[in-house]
């Protein structure tokens, strides 16, 4: 390290959101380290590239001094981590990576997209809109976006920053949900479908944490709810005369010929290269935020004609005439039933095996596991995979599998938990003129879904 250099220590840099922090702290030049003790791609690769991928999967508490400048904390931190002990026995710096955002946009208009499922493809449909009305921004998503070549921007001169905020803890000494930490000027709320059973251990704990996001927001501050949404609908309730409400639901629109058109109120129509419900309810919704920057609808609707998704958010990996491959970060039980839904309605004259991938805190926790009731039952063969190395990983007890099958209440459900055995079992099906969807907020243990039709 250069006497110059501030150092910044990342604990648990692996993650999304994380691992890019690291390196645009790298690129305003300040010295990194980083920690972990499981690092996946593309966090592993890229790290790497930039030189500060950890030598060991641990934690070391040596790498910490009085000289550090600051010590960020990754989400899935456990309370005990050595570094964080550390760290705090020094008197240093700790802050939550929503702290870190919150402090680099102090001056900015925040706008924060919040919600059990959607939020990656709100916040990505704004920032497609954005790039091409040319206006200059800041971001935060935890999804890849085609036009953006990082996950994160942080700049000193930019007006406005979009966030995609959930409702997880910050850090494990801050419970403060990570959507409150940014202070929103605009909040969206998509959805609300009890999650993060680890953190909301009942249902009004979890309803809770969105009235709060509400109560937040500033005088004269503006909610975007969907009104599709009863439970949304509810929490909007209780906003304050002097918030600006503004309802959304499912855009205007018709199917011809395999394609979605969104129709505007001047009847006019524009192709989509996206589909499904919760994508047309996430357009009514980038479309108000839009709107409040003073983007009008046709420059909206022109623009978002063009977006071809968020990254695993029905993103096609292999796509013939007679089959495609969806991957997608599907993981709570309503966006698991949407998301199967969806590609079945899109494409009714095909076969659709679906494939869910238990990795979550709530997935894997056995008093959750019938939420999923009924998720997988548009699929015509519908999977269920987990590692019991994520349940060790997590602290967690062990699964059953036959009670796995039980709480999703579909007899043909077919449950694995050793990747071969799945990558196998798909390898010897027909896939002539059928779709396969595989949905996990994980990675299928770096499964090659290309190697499925090799």
């Amino acid at each position: 390290m250069q006497s110059h250099q501030k150092h910044i220590h990342f604990i648990a840099v692996g993650g999304s959101i994380m691992h890019n922090l690291a390196l645009d702290a790298q690129k305003k030049g300040y010295f990194v380290t980083g920690s972990d003790d499981e690092i996946v791609e593309p966090s592993r690769s890229r790290l790497a590239q930039a030189g500060i991928l950890p030598n060991q999967l641990e934690w070391n508490p040596d790498i910490l001094t009085t000289e550090t400048e600051m010590v960020i904390v990754g989400m899935h931190t456990h309370a005990d981590n050595p570094e964080l002990a550390k760290a705090q026995a020094l008197g240093l710096k700790i802050y939550s990576y929503p702290q870190y955002i919150k402090e680099h946009a102090q001056t900015k208009k925040r706008i924060v997209i919040g919600g059990s499922h959607g939020k990656s493809s709100v916040t990505s449909m704004i920032m497609h809109v954005l790039k091409a009305c040319n206006y200059d921004f800041d971001y935060l998503v935890g999804a890849k976006v085609e036009g953006f070549t990082e996950t994160i921007r942080l700049t000193e001169n930019a007006p406005i920053i979009v966030i995609e905020g959930d409702e997880y803890a910050s850090a494990p000494f801050d419970k403060t949900p990570k959507f409150l930490a940014y202070q929103a000027h605009i909040a969206v709320i998509t959805g609300v479908a009890w999650d993060h059973i680890n953190i909301y251990p009942t249902y009004q704990d979890y309803i809770r944490a969105f009235e709060k996001f509400v109560e937040n927001l500033p005088k004269d501050g503006t909610l975007i709810y969907c009104q599709n949404d009863k439970e949304v609908q509810e929490v909007a309730n209780l906003a304050h005369q002097h918030i600006n409400a503004i309802p959304y639901k499912t855009h205007k629109n018709e199917i011809i010929n395999g394609i979605t058109y969104l129709i505007s109120q001047e009847n006019e129509k524009f192709a989509l290269k996206i589909f499904g419900e919760h994508n047309l309810q996430n357009i009514s919704a980038a479309k108000q935020v839009c709107m409040q920057i003073n983007i009008k609808e046709k420059d909206f609707l022109q623009a978002i004609s063009s977006f071809k998704g968020a990254g695993k958010r029905l993103e096609k990996i292999i796509e013939n005439k007679n089959f495609i491959l969806f991957k997608d970060y599907a993981h709570a039980p309503s966006k698991v039933k949407a998301t199967t839904q969806a590609v079945k309605t899109q494409f009714q004259d095909r076969n659709l095996v679906a494939c869910l991938e238990l990795h979550t805190y709530s997935s894997l926790n056995q008093n959750f596991l019938p939420l999923y009731k009924n998720t997988l039952d548009s699929a015509d063969i519908a999977l269920v995979y987990f590692n019991p190395k994520a349940l060790a990983l997590k602290r967690m007890p062990d699964l059953d599998k036959t009670k796995i099958k039980d709480a999703f209440d579909n007899p043909k459900i077919i449950v694995f938990d050793d990747i071969t055995t799945l990558k196998n079992y798909l390898k010897n099906l027909n896939f002539d003129n059928a779709n396969l969807l595989m949905m996990s907020s994980g990675t299928f243990d770096g499964l090659n879904f290309e190697d499925l039709l090799a």
